[in-house]
């Protein structure tokens, strides 16, 4: 079954951000757009190469009203640990989640169970509390957060302009589309 359109799970976890440790719930992703972002292990390879790409885009998402979670099956000291030794870690100024327990991937369809860590997996959640996008990729290929902030910008569109859709490549400012009997084998 699909998460599209699911309300996210209840959950409670510790986080680290801006030299704090903090508790964040579900609670704390309804009311505004977030993105959860997944990612196997703190202390690895690809990992800390997605979550500087996000650092150096965060300003982007928080122009749109975005919120970045980063999530790991690590616990926040590690987190802590980390932001402290590596230079591209260092960057961050989003939330940094610790899920020792899974509970957060489990809630997510992310976790390899026989490994205890999460798949590299994308959700994007609306104010309302429910998943809009969903990307799971395998854990040697990398993501793209200005490829994840032209899908949040398209989901932010979609969202804001019933009627309408955003076709592939779609950028702000372009054209959308208005499904109807017309358009029927027009495109």
């Amino acid at each position: 079954m699909s998460l599209i359109n699911t309300e996210i799970k209840p959950f409670k976890a510790n986080a680290y951000k801006d030299g704090q440790f903090k508790t964040v719930t579900d609670a704390d992703l309804k009311g505004k757009w977030s993105v959860v972002f997944f990612y196997p292990a703190d202390f690895t390879f690809v990992c800390p190469t997605e979550l500087e790409d996000l650092a150096d885009n965060y300003a982007e998402f928080q122009k749109l009203g975005v919120e970045i979670y980063s999530v790991s099956t690590d616990t926040h000291f590690a987190h802590k640990a980390w932001h402290d030794t590596s230079p591209a870690i260092g960057k961050i100024k989003y939330t940094m989640l610790g899920d020792p327990t899974l509970a957060i991937s489990r809630n997510f369809e992310v976790l390899i169970e026989e490994e205890g860590i999460a798949d590299r997996g994308t959700f994007v959640i609306d104010p309302e509390g429910k998943i809009q996008i969903v990307e799971i990729t395998a854990g040697g290929i990398g993501r793209d957060a200005l490829e994840l902030l032209r899908k949040v910008k398209a989901a932010q569109y979609v969202a804001a302009h019933p009627g309408e859709v955003c076709p592939a490549k779609w950028k702000e400012g372009e054209k959308t589309l208005a499904p109807s009997l017309d358009l029927v084998g027009k495109i």
